[in-house]
C-alpha cells in the first residue's frame, strides 16, 4: 500500500502510555451497543458489561511509561494517514448525498481506555464509540492480526480501520439508531442477525473506501486487496468460533461469517456505490 506521501489526520489522540483517561458517560446504550457489535474480535459480550459496572470515580491508575520503538511511531503515523484518506473520501460522498460529513477522533490506547461507552480493555480490539464519535485502537492489535488471525500487510490493517469508520458513517447517517431500536424489540437471536447486518454493512463501507481512495490517489499495490480479504475471512463469526469451540453456532453470529465479510467488503470495492451496501435489504447477507 503506498501510504508513506498521503496526508496525516488531525484527528488522532494519543493517549500510550499516559493511563486511562476521560470519564464515563451515557454508558447505558454505548454499552449496549458495544456488546452487540464487540468490535472485530468477536469477543464475549459480557466484557464489555463487567467492565460497564466498574464505577465512574474508580481511581486512575497511571501506566508505566514505555519507550516508544520507531516501528510503533511508524504504525501510529501509518493510521493517521489510513484515518485521513478515509476523511478525504467520506467528505466527498457525503457531500454528492447532499449530506455534510463530521470527521471522526481515533484514540491510541495501550492496555486499557475510558469512553463514552464505558471502560475498555484492550482484548475487545478495536472499537468505534458512537456516544462520543471516536475509534479507539490498541496498535498491538494489529500484532494479533498478523500472528493470531495469519492476516499480515498493511492493507489489512488499513481495513480495520476504514471498519470502524463506516460505524461512523453509520451513525452519522442514522443507520446505528434504527438498528438499537429494533434490537430493544428483539429476542436475542434476532438482535444478533440485525448486529450481523450491521457489521456487514460496515464491511461494504470499507470497500466503498477503498474503491474511492485508489480511484483518486493510487494507494493499492499489488496484492493488497487479498491482505484485505484475508483479514476479512479470518475474523469471521464462524472461523472464530471454530478456533474458540471447535464447531459453529450460526444463531450466536455478531459480525457475519468469514464468505459473508468477504462478499460484502468485495461489493464495496467492487462499485464504489454506497447504496449497494444495504445488508438490511439483502435476503440472505
Amino acid at each position: 500500500m503506498r501510504w508513506e506521501f498521503g496526508r496525516r489526520s488531525t484527528n488522532v489522540e494519543d493517549r500510550r502510555g499516559t493511563g486511562i483517561s476521560g470519564p464515563v458517560v451515557g454508558g447505558g446504550i454505548g454499552a449496549i451497543v458495544l456488546s452487540l457489535i464487540v468490535a472485530l474480535l468477536g469477543g464475549d459480550p459480557s466484557v464489555i458489561w463487567d467492565q460497564g459496572r466498574a464505577p465512574s470515580d474508580r481511581p486512575r491508575t497511571e501506566a508505566p511509561q514505555t519507550q516508544r520503538s520507531a516501528a510503533d511511531d511508524r504504525m501510529a503515523d501509518f493510521v493517521s494517514v489510513v484515518l485521513a484518506d478515509t476523511e478525504d473520501t467520506w467528505q466527498t460522498l457525503f457531500r454528492q448525498m447532499g449530506r455534510t460529513y463530521v470527521d471522526p477522533k481515533l484514540v491510541l490506547y495501550s492496555g486499557a481506555v475510558e469512553s463514552a461507552c464505558g471502560y475498555t480493555r484492550s482484548a475487545v480490539g478495536p472499537f468505534y464509540c458512537p456516544g462520543d464519535r471516536k475509534l479507539y485502537i490498541d496498535l498491538s492489535f494489529y500484532e494479533d492480526l498478523k500472528n493470531r488471525y495469519q492476516a499480515p500487510g498493511d492493507f489489512a490493517q488499513a481495513y480495520v480501520i476504514a471498519h470502524e469508520v463506516g460505524h461512523h458513517v453509520q451513525n452519522l447517517m442514522g443507520i446505528s439508531n434504527k438498528v438499537q431500536a429494533l434490537q430493544r424489540q428483539s429476542d436475542r437471536v434476532e438482535a444478533n442477525q440485525l448486529s450481523v447486518r450491521l457489521e456487514l454493512q460496515a464491511d461494504c463501507f470499507a470497500g466503498i473506501w477503498a474503491n474511492h481512495a485508489n480511484r483518486s490517489r493510487h494507494i493499492l499495490d499489488e496484492g493488497d486487496i487479498e491482505e484485505a480479504l484475508n483479514a476479512a475471512s479470518s475474523i469471521g463469526d464462524d472461523r472464530l468460533q471454530r478456533q474458540a469451540r471447535g464447531y459453529v453456532v450460526p444463531e450466536a453470529f455478531t459480525h457475519g461469517s468469514s464468505s459473508q465479510r468477504v462478499r460484502w467488503f468485495k461489493r464495496g470495492i467492487q462499485t464504489g456505490d454506497p447504496a449497494q451496501c444495504n445488508t438490511f435489504a439483502a435476503a440472505n447477507p
